[in-house]
């Protein structure tokens, strides 16, 4: 009864123990991906800086400059043409750095979740 008793008290140690270092894993591992998911979210917010200040200190300049060659309304058109491409490079690589981070799934901790209870169904077989 005895060793029962020490048998139980080791597992329940051992899955305690178990359960707290995988958690510690998930929370490494969510910080890692929020991390590098935070940095896509500031290139997005660099696009909108960029569009929004880009198009407010050279638009009036360019738009001087073009109309000495054409009409005004014309080199208004065609800055504002320019300023929304460079938003959209901008944003569509914000987009990608995003999208390289994956889901927000701790995928390295459910690998090693998997492995522990596969060890445990091995051992249990025994």
């Amino acid at each position: 009864m005895n060793d029962t008793h020490k048998l139980v008290s080791d597992l329940s140690e051992q899955v305690s123990r178990l359960v707290r270092d995988e958690l510690r894993l998930a929370k490494m591992e969510l910080t890692q991906k929020g991390k590098r998911a935070g940095f896509g979210a500031g290139l997005f917010g660099a696009a909108g800086m960029a569009a929004f200040f880009g198009g407010a200190a050279l638009v009036a300049a360019v738009i001087m400059l073009l109309a000495l060659v054409m009409p005004g309304w014309l080199a208004a058109a065609i800055v504002a043409v320019v300023l929304f491409i460079a938003a959209a490079v901008l944003g569509l690589t914000g987009k990608s750095q995003v999208k390289r981070v994956g889901p927000p799934v701790p995928s390295e901790t459910i690998a090693s979740v998997k492995a522990d209870i596969d060890l445990v169904k091995e051992k249990a077989r025994r």
